[in-house]
Formats: C-alpha cells, structure tokens, sequence
C-alpha cells in the first residue's frame, strides 16, 4: 500500500525541511510518496489555507508541518488554519524548538507527534512507520473505552489532581518524553503504564526499571547489557533493559539514583537511539519511548549535581506533577472507600463502609507514604473487622510530619490552630456528605458559627457532597465572598 505524505515547509527554518526530505527518501518511494508545498508563514492568510486544503486532503495519509518554535510560541494563525484542515489526517509537527505548554496545546488541535532538531533518520523513521503500518482506525467509542479502562484507577475530585490525570490520554497519543514528579506512593508508575497502553505501544513491551534498587556497578550492565566476553564471568551475552522495551516504553522510576556515567550515556542514547552494550563494538538502534519520574523536587535534584541538567531538560519534553494525598484530603474517603470495596470482596468480607469517625480519623491524617499508604491502611482495616462498618478502632494511623525547622511559639499556635480547623471541617463535612447542618451538630456548634469558620478557611461545602465534584477553585473563592 502507498502511503501519500505532504511536506508543508516554513522558509524560516528551510534547513530543517529539506533535510526531512532526505530522510523520508530513503524509504521505498514505491511505499512513500511525498509532496511538498512551501509556505511562507507571514504572508499566508485563509483563503489560501483553504485552497491548499482542498487541493491535497483527498488522497494525504500523513502530513509534515515544518516551522520554528518561536513563530508557535507566538501562536500564529496560520499553523491553526493549517491543523484544522487536516482533520482527519495524522500529523506530525517537525520544529526547532518548543515549549512543553505549547504542545499541550497544539496536541488538542490534532498534532499526533512532534519531531525536533536535530533530525536522525534512527529517530524519524520508527515513529512515522508505526503510522504507515498501523494507521489509526478506532472510532471514538472504542478510543473512549480505552482512556476509560487506562484510567479507572485514577480516583479523584482535587482539581490539581483531575487537571494532570486529564493530560494522560492526549500525552499517550504522541512519543514524546515524559517526566512525572511527585512524592514516593502518589502513583507515578500507574500514570506510566496508562500513558503507555493509551498509546499506539500498547502492543508492545512496557518496562519499568527502579533506577534505586540497582547496585550502581551494575546499572549501565543491566540498562546496555553486554557482550559475550565483556568482562569476567560474562561467559553469557546479554541484552539489556533497553533492548528489552524495544517498539515500547522504557520507564526509569527514580531517575536522579543514576550515577553520572549511566545518565552521560542515557543521554547519547536519547540523542542518538543507540547505544553500544558493554565489550561490543557494534552500536545498536532501538525505538523507545522514554518516562522518567523522580519523588523529588527535580530542580532542586539538578541543582545539587544528582542529576544532570542537560539530561533533565531532555526528559521533561512533556511533564506531570502529581500532588501529594495530604494536598488532596477531600479525596481521602473516596480512595479510602474504594480500596474497602476492593479488599472486601478479595477477602469475602462483610464490610460495607466506614463509621463518621474513622473517615475523620482518615482524612485528619497527613500520609507521608500517600496513596500506597492509605491503601495499606484500608487492607489491614478489612482484615481486623468483621462488622458492617469500620469503625475507628481498626484504623491504625502512625507517623505524621512534624516541623522542619523550630519556629516561634506564636507562629506554630496560629499555623497549628489554623491547620486543625481547617482539616476538621473538611473532615467534619466529607463525614456528613456536605451537610453542614449535621456537620455543625456534630461539631456541638451552631449553623452560622460554622459556616462563619467555612468562609473564614475558604471552604466550599458543595465539593463534599456525594457525587458532586468539587468546582473550581476561582468560582469556589468567589462564591464563598
């Protein structure tokens, strides 16, 4: 089958389309035939779009677009009019530069890749075969299913939370990297995983590596492999993780525990997708998508040497942050029920919910070890009860941050005052589903006291109430002054 492709190429960055070009002639032209059409950017208006459109759109199954990620920064018009004609076509945008932000943009326009400087022919050509040989051919309802199945482990209402969670079917449908921060047990590898059986991989390998577990002398051994001979003992060639996640996702989980000779070669790898395994002299090629996630602040990491920086900014092409539980506490009863229902049925128990007051217990608590912890928590709770409800008796709480710096009395009364009247609300109304009547009863307080203390933290009882999720955090401000 022949596969009709338009090249439609800026002047401003002529270069780079012309050495596009080259590289796409190299396939068979009997697989591939390209067309070209060059734009200049600044004069080109809608009409003329439109006149392109309907010359090409018949018969293209994918198209290029060339331009400089200066002139996309400036969201000009003409890239708009140039995505919204091709529509129904796969296509690929080819620039010098871009900003991570702009890509999400652009993504939502119909951009399905992106292709930057310098151009390889061992990076180009893997991508855009996985177009020709599988082209795209679900219909919305079988793409909704998918994103529905990748991501009904993801629970939650937390703005922050929904707002990241809402990238991952649109991250999955490029081959970008991706770099996901958040703390230890907030589900980094599940947003991984999700990314990868979204994507147009989901057919092959995905391979998570916990970059901390391996002993450091073995860490290029077990990323590269080795050939036969490479050193003593080596009586075996091997592989390698790399290898491995071949047509997949390789997914490095506590990038910055590399040691700097293992990311200088990670980072010819991603440069070059190849790499030369211990004691071979032949260079192998790979076509991987690379996620990496870290649990710490990944500035911060750059910025005392445990990771490098230029390694950095090539991982996080696209970037997720996912926020830690204790910044998400009206979402504790709803991870905190589903786990109950989870366990429950795996261990053939009668527990149906929790009482109020362990749901309170549960929503007070800060969660270090986040989500994993909570369900840890909820298992151990489903194990000990044999009751309808779980009571806060068989809730086993341990731990807790404490300050990290001495503070004044005065400062750590208010900040700790503060801090206990906010939670108790939330935890008061996340018991009663957003009643606040019943919550102001239980808190031995008037109904207008407590409304005055809800709007004196800003706190919206309508993000409580069963089924409701929460609004925005603007319209919750306003409607709460």
């Amino acid at each position: 089958m022949t596969t009709r492709a338009l090249i439609i190429d800026s002047p401003e960055v002529k270069n780079l389309g012309q050495e596009l070009t080259r590289i796409l002639q190299s396939i068979s032209t009997a697989k591939l035939i390209l067309l070209n059409e060059t734009l200049d950017a600044t004069k080109v208006e809608l009409s003329g779009n439109q006149r392109l459109h309907s010359h090409w759109h018949p018969d293209l199954d994918l198209v290029f677009i060339v331009t400089g990620g200066e002139r996309c920064r400036r969201g000009s018009e003409w890239l708009e009019y140039t995505l919204a004609g091709f529509k129904h076509v796969p296509i690929f945008l080819v620039t010098d530069d871009l900003d991570p932000d702009e890509m999400i943009r652009l993504l939502k326009l119909g951009v399905v890749d992106f292709i930057a400087a310098p151009l390889k022919a061992i990076n180009v050509l893997p991508r855009i075969w996985r177009f020709i040989e599988n082209p795209p051919h679900e219909d919305v309802a079988t793409q909704s299913l998918k994103e529905r199945l990748g991501l009904q482990e993801f629970i939650g209402v937390n703005a922050a939370f929904v707002a990241e969670i809402q990238k991952i079917p649109r991250f999955a449908k490029c081959d970008a990297n991706v770099f996901i921060s958040g703390e230890t047990g907030t589900g980094k590898e599940m947003c991984a995983r999700a990314l990868h059986y979204l994507g147009r991989r989901a057919a092959k390998p995905f391979v998570p590596v916990n970059c901390g577990a391996i002993p450091l002398e073995l860490v290029e051994n077990e990323l590269f492999g080795h050939a036969r001979g490479a050193y003593t003992g080596a009586t075996d060639a091997r592989a390698g993780l790399v290898f491995e996640a071949d047509g997949g996702t390789l997914f490095l989980d506590e990038i910055d525990c590399l040691p700097q000779l293992a990311q200088v070669k990670l980072l010819r790898f991603l440069q070059d997708k190849a790499y030369r395994p211990l004691g071979s002299p032949r260079v192998r090629g790979v076509d991987v998508r690379l996620m990496a996630a870290s649990n710490l602040d990944a500035e911060a990491a750059v910025r005392a040497g445990a990771l490098r920086r230029d390694l950095y900014y090539r991982l996080k092409v696209l970037t997720l942050r996912l926020p830690a539980l204790s910044e998400r506490r009206e979402d504790v009863p709803l991870l905190a029920r589903h786990f109950l229902k989870k366990y429950a049925a795996e261990f053939n128990k009668p527990v149906a919910d929790f009482t109020p007051e362990a749901l309170q217990a549960l929503t007070l608590y800060d969660w270090p070890g986040n989500v994993r912890e909570l369900e840890h928590v909820v298992e151990r709770a489903v194990v000990l009860c044999d009751q309808p409800l779980i009571g806060k008796t068989f809730v086993d709480l341990t731990g807790g941050d404490a300050p990290a710096q001495p503070e004044a009395f005065r400062q750590i009364k208010a900040r700790v005052v503060a801090q206990f009247e906010r939670a108790y609300i939330q935890s008061l109304l996340v018991a009663h589903r957003g009643n606040i009547t019943q919550a102001a009863q239980a808190a031995q307080k008037n109904r207008r006291a407590f409304f005055q203390l809800m709007r004196k933290h800003r706190i919206d009882g309508r993000s409580f109430a069963a089924g409701t999720p929460p609004p925005r955090v603007d319209k919750s401000l306003r409607a709460m002054d």
